[in-house]
């Protein structure tokens, strides 16, 4: 396993990110089952495991914690504050007075008494960025939290936090956390080179198209059972499944399968620090690492920016952030 620096954090972290999404009622409910896949992908060398409070509303905090029990010392831990864990008002968001309460939340279902990385998990444009800033950075002063960062922000964004932490003397994002696939490559406009010329680590989630670049999914055989039916139009897109068609001859002849082929794609950016891999399986946890060595030559790379042009997206990732400027008709038309 490549072991790669964390931004200008001085952490060194693994190129594969365990992400736990898929832990808990959201994916696989078995508590015993996820945590043997956790300490699978510790003894495979991943030492970076990504969570969030919303993932089936803290239950998958709830599995890490548990599996990190005598393994904390040797994991970078990661998680996210934002998604509103039941229906009260306050209880999401990023305010002071919900980040102040929901870390400790996570640090008791996390069962430790600090967080490596606590991101924010998708921007907020009715909340002064200054006031995130502000609590975060009495939790890094605290020793609560190690370091902070965003997740899905524009490049502008992204800007904004930054310039707004030097002018306040606030902590600034150490990290982001954006979408990044064969399919999906618009951050390789600006959110790439922002977060690089900021000396920011990039934890780049969705390197398999939300299962698309499994090659599991094509033309003449769409299966939207996955993940238990979310989403099941993404796998009728017919964009996406133009660049499926394309890819699959690509890595036959590569001799590679589909999933290393996209793996390896997501680690070769500069930019990029570590890719998260979501498995709800040990046999998916199984086919992502058999490929963990892997690397595209400029040949095989120069054929995938033919069919899936840099910085472009086949089509819009639908889970990934979209602007209220654009979501909210009315504030277009007021």
């Amino acid at each position: 396993m490549e072991y790669r620096k964390l931004g200008r954090t001085g952490i060194d972290v693994s190129v594969y990110c365990l992400g736990t999404m898929m832990f808990g009622a959201m994916g696989n409910p078995d508590h015993d089952e996820s945590i043997r896949i956790i300490h699978r992908a510790l003894d495979a060398g991943v030492n970076f495991v990504d969570t969030a409070d919303g993932y089936s509303f803290g239950e998958s905090e709830e599995i890490v914690g548990k599996a990190l029990r005598g393994r904390r010392d040797d994991v970078v831990l990661a998680t996210k504050v934002f998604y509103p864990m039941d229906d009260k008002p306050n209880h999401g968001g990023t305010s002071r007075r919900w980040i102040v309460t929901e870390v400790e939340n996570s640090l008791r279902r996390l069962q430790t008494d600090h967080i490596d990385l606590y991101q924010i998990h998708r921007p907020r444009p009715d909340t002064d960025i200054e006031e995130t800033l502000s609590a975060l950075t009495d939790l890094v002063r605290s020793g609560k939290v190690r370091a902070i960062g965003s997740s899905t922000f524009p490049a502008s964004q992204i800007v904004e936090a930054q310039w707004a932490a030097e002018r306040r003397g606030y902590e600034r994002f150490r990290t982001e956390q954006p979408p990044y696939s064969i399919i999906n490559r618009s951050i390789e406009r600006e959110v790439l080179p922002v977060c690089q010329r900021y000396g920011m680590g990039t934890l780049v989630w969705s390197p398999l198209g939300q299962g698309l670049l499994t090659g599991r999914y094509r033309r003449d055989r769409l299966d939207t059972t996955h993940r238990g039916g979310l989403m099941p139009q993404h796998f009728g897109d017919d964009r996406k499944l133009e660049v499926v068609e394309r890819l699959v001859p690509l890595a036959e002849k590569a001799g590679l399968p589909m999933t290393q082929l996209a793996m390896a794609f997501a680690i070769n950016h500069p930019g990029v620090t570590s890719a998260i891999i979501g498995p709800r399986t040990m046999a998916q946890l199984d086919d992502v690492l058999a490929g963990a060595d892997v690397r595209l030559d400029d040949e095989v790379l120069d054929r995938i920016d033919e069919i899936a042009p840099p910085g472009g997206d086949a089509s819009p990732n639908a889970v990934a952030y979209t602007p209220p400027e654009i979501a909210d008709a009315r504030l277009r038309r007021r």
